[in-house]
């Protein structure tokens, strides 16, 4: 065999190899990848056909999210989405803000905990409070719009004096809370309103019927207790107490620890009502030459 037939077997042999191997790549390996190309071009293509379909789309389904947050908004308690656990000493400042200068709160943090389908924050909500203000932080906790939950109290009472010996029944107070929320924002409101947190004012079951405190007359009204009776003129009584000093009053008028009840001119007498820590009396001035007291 000559030099040029070899030459021309070899190259005919190499454009055949060339031929088979690039359509074998051509048709077997890249035949995958162009088909999902092709159909990834005609994925995009028909979404781009379609932009106004897509954007009514995105509007319902909008629309949609709106209805159901509007719902779940207008409920007494909500679930919320999952909030930070600062939030709740943001919150029990805000209840706190208008309390007596003889309140405080101390809130401290305990743990998060996992309950089926939701969160749950604990605290330790404790302090000494007057009555109505430690009623403010349990109304405020209880009928929150996020659920909020006081699992236990202890309470005792707590007597404070002032300088001028002024008592204030006070309240110790400790709380245990709970604080919940969703842990995914599929059930939960996106923003909601807070409900009204104002509570309607309580007597204080912590007030004592009988006290051994008794405040001072802080407003200079007459003190009973060893008045004389100097005169009766039209409507009022003229009156002095045991340091000299004297007043003119009308029933209904207050005195220290108590008010005028009644001025009984057939008689020439003044009737009072005083409330000493707790124990009621009735006590009378006579308008007579020694000005005689009776009870």
């Amino acid at each position: 065999m000559n030099t040029k037939l070899k030459n021309t077997l070899i190259i005919l042999g190499l454009i055949i190899f060339i031929t088979v191997t690039g359509g074998l790549f051509d048709f077997v390996i890249q035949q995958g990848k162009i088909k999902d190309r092709e159909k990834t071009i005609n994925d995009l293509t028909r979404y781009q056909e379609n932009t106004e379909v897509l954007q009514e789309q995105l509007l319902l389904l909008k629309k949609k999210v709106a209805q159901l947050d509007s719902i779940l908004a207008t409920r007494k308690y909500i679930l919320p989405a999952p909030i930070t656990q600062s939030k709740f000493f943001d919150f029990i400042a805000k209840i706190s803000y208008s309390f007596s200068s003889y309140s405080n709160v101390n809130v401290d943090y305990l743990e998060l905990k996992p309950v089926k389908n939701y969160f749950e924050y604990s605290y330790n909500v404790s302090g000494v409070a007057e009555y109505n203000d430690f009623n403010k932080i349990l109304y405020g906790i209880e009928e929150s719009k996020a659920i909020k939950k006081v699992s236990s109290v202890e309470l005792s009472n707590n007597l404070k004096t002032d300088e001028d010996q002024t008592p204030h029944y006070l309240v110790n107070y400790k709380m245990k809370v709970s604080v919940l929320y969703a842990s995914d924002d599929k059930i939960a409101s996106a923003e909601y309103k807070e409900n009204s947190l104002t509570p309607n004012p309580l007597y204080n079951s912590f007030y004592p019927l009988v006290r051994n405190e008794i405040p001072p007359n802080k407003e200079h009204l007459l003190d009973v207790q060893n008045a004389k009776l100097l005169a009766l003129i039209p409507d009022g009584a003229f009156l002095s107490d045991a340091q000299g000093n004297t007043f003119l009053l009308w029933e209904g008028e207050k005195v220290y620890l108590g008010y005028i009840t009644k001025i009984d001119y057939e008689k020439n007498q003044v009737h009072f009502i005083l409330n000493k820590g707790g124990i009621i009396e009735n006590l009378v001035l006579d308008l007579e030459k020694e000005n005689k007291q009776s009870k």
